[in-house]
Order: C-alpha cells, then structure tokens, then sequence
C-alpha cells in the first residue's frame, strides 16, 4: 500500500523512491508489526480474559503447569493482526509470492482458531477432530504447492498459468518446470529432480508438518515464537538472496523472481514474534494457541519451498523437528511395547521438565540450540 503511494509521490518528490529499496521495507514492516503487537496486546489480551478463553492443562502433566490453568489462548490471533496489517503496508501487493504466503498462514490460522474455540468456548477437548483439521491442512497445502510448484520458474502470474495450461496439454508434464529440485546444501553440485509430482508432494510435507511441528513445540512459555522468530529471519536472507539475480548466481542458488519480496512478510513475522514474546514470556500472560502456532509453522514451510531450501529448514528448525520425532517415538514405542516410554513424557520439553529442569532452563537452552542450529543453516549460503 504505501509502496504504491510511494512510487506516486516519487514522481514530483524522488526521496520517496527510496522506499524502493526491499530492505528499508523490510526494517519497516519488523518495527510496525512489532509496535501494532505491543499497542494491541492488552486489549486483546483483556477481551480474551473477558470472554474466558483460557487454556487447560494436562492432568498427567507437570505439576508446575496446573497454576497456569485459566490463562488466555488463542493470543496467536494478535501475531496475525499484526502481521496482516505491516505485509499489507510494506509489501507490494502485486507480488505472487506475498499472497500465496499470506493465503496460507491466514488459511491455517483459521484452522487453528476453529480448533481453539471449540476447545475452550464448547469445553470440547477434542477441538476440531483430526480428520478434518488434517483435511482442511491438507487442502491448503496441496493447493498452495501445486501453485508453487509452477510458480517457482515463472516470473509472473501471466507465465504461471500459461505454464499450468502447457502442462496439461501435454499430458502433465512440461520440461519447462526446471526450478523444482531439492537442493542438498553443502554441496554445490548435487540436486535431485522432484518433477511437478514430486514438488507438490515434498512441498505438501514441509507446509503441513511444519505447521504442526511447530504446534507441538508450543508448550511452554516463550518457547515456541522465539525460535519461530529466529528462523523467520534467517529465511527472509534466503528470500532476499533467492529473489537477487546478482547474489543469487554467486552463492550459487536458484534465482525466483519475485521472491525477494517475502523478506518484508517475514520481517513483519519476526516483529509481530517478539510483540507476542513481551506478553508470553515467562510467566506468560496469554498462550499462543493453535491459531498461532499452526499458521507460523505454515508459513515457514511456505517460504522454504519458495526460496527452495526445504533441508536447510530441516537444520535451522531441529527444534521442532526433535519436539515432533519424540513425540512419534513416543507413541510407537508405548503401542508397540506394551506401555513402555522412551520419554518421561512427550513432546520433548516435557521430558526435561520432569528430569529436573525449570521452565525457564528449557526455554532459553532451546533457544540457544536454535540459534546455534540457524546459523549452521545460514552457512549453506556460502559453504558449497
């Protein structure tokens, strides 16, 4: 929006040409997500207060939580606000890319929220059943990733469909579709060719299982939206390099036009993060939710296959992959067993808790853990 009013005004005033320039707008929409967030935060914390949507807590989990019984959820719902407001201030709206992730994350919020306010409104603690909170999940993914999976090697919508339409005529394939392998990163030379199928199915993994790792990690005070933030800004590097012709070709990654665009969405995400960490931190004011939680995952998966780096978000978000694989361990384990754990309890935050350590040990020491593992991730940009 202010893009637009920008490029008007630079007409008869050329200082505001400068807003141009991908990185102001991006520092921009981080500082106004940041400060829509803190300014509304209160409110909304008070109207959840005042409509009793608070959060219940597991019996069989750690003692230390039941004092947290009553505490508003659904406080993911302020991270979208924001985010909302600063992408569509900052971003250009024209971009393809900005709205496919912005499709998703808001498609998966409202996932979560249906899921949220059936749980705490209804007392139902089934929420949405599984079934069709993984059939919605799964609609918006596999829709989103066909997309994607042409829209990687067009430069335009015109070219998407015109690439869609080609494919089909000749019968589902096109030799044209050249930016859909899966890069291993490390190695300069060595990619697989997925093709529009293997594309679409890989991607439909990342976006879905992201979002719901990332709900699985929510489970203690700060500690899902913090490493959500990190990886949120080391992807918006890859977005920017990925959208750079210059940079992309010497560091040697597949150039997306277009892409460079999503630096100002995950910056906006990264802002409206901390805004939500100022009233989650320990001892947490409002709790996340799933209407959070699924609809960051979401979007970090969205972005990774966008900007073609789906293992390197494997490394940087390991957090959330150990928190889900301990949790299908877990499960295995105790059907397969006869009632036997690996953890003391799953996912893997709680088994700490129950080994000795505080609430808030677990949080930071995942942080750090996260913060080594994205800055493993952003050495791929030049270790090839």
């Amino acid at each position: 929006m202010f893009l637009d009013l920008a490029n008007w005004l630079a007409q008869d005033i050329r200082g505001f040409a400068v807003f141009n320039y991908l990185t102001l707008r991006a520092v921009l929409a981080c500082i106004t997500a940041m400060l829509v967030g803190l300014a509304l935060g209160p409110a909304v914390i008070r109207r959840l207060t005042q409509y009793k949507i608070g959060q219940a807590v597991r019996e069989d989990g750690p003692k230390s939580h039941l004092s947290k019984a009553g505490t508003p959820t659904m406080g993911g719902a302020l991270i979208l606000i924001s985010i909302g407001i600063s992408t569509l201030l900052w971003a250009d709206l024209s971009n393809r890319f900005v709205w496919v992730v912005m499709i998703v994350t808001f498609g998966f919020g409202w996932i979560g929220w249906v899921d949220d306010y059936r749980k705490v409104v209804y007392r139902d603690s089934k929420g949405l059943p599984a079934r069709w909170k993984y059939f919605w999940q799964s609609l918006v993914g596999l829709i989103s990733a066909f997309y994607l999976a042409f829209a990687v090697s067009a430069s335009n919508n015109q070219e998407v469909f015109q690439l869609i339409q080609s494919w089909f005529q000749n019968g589902l394939y096109h030799e044209s579709i050249e930016k859909t392998d899966l890069i291993v990163p490390f190695l300069k030379s060595i990619s697989y060719p997925l093709g529009v199928w293997g594309f679409v199915i890989l991607s439909y993994f990342v976006i879905v299982g992201t979002s719901n790792a990332v709900n699985l990690t929510d489970g203690l005070d700060g500690l899902a939206i913090m490493p959500t933030v990190m990886v949120a800004s080391a992807l918006a590097i890859f977005a920017y390099v990925a959208g750079n012709a210059v940079y992309s070709k010497y560091l040697l990654l597949p150039y997306i036009p277009g892409a460079g665009e999503l630096a100002v969405f995950l910056a906006a995400m990264s802002g409206a993060g901390l805004a939500f960490l100022w009233f989650n931190a320990y001892p947490a004011q409002v709790f996340m939710g799933d209407v959070g939680a699924l609809a960051l995952g979401g979007a970090l998966g969205t972005v990774a296959v966008i900007v073609r780096q789906e293992i390197v978000l494997f490394i940087m978000g390991g957090l959330f992959v150990a928190e889900t694989l301990s949790v299908m361990i877990q499960v295995i384990y105790f059907r397969y067993s006869g009632g036997k754990r690996v953890f003391r309890m799953a996912p893997l935050h709680h088994h700490f808790e129950l080994s000795g350590w505080k609430e808030t040990q677990v949080v930071v020491r995942f942080w750090i853990v996260t913060m080594i593992l994205v800055l493993a991730g952003l050495s791929t940009l030049k270790l090839r």
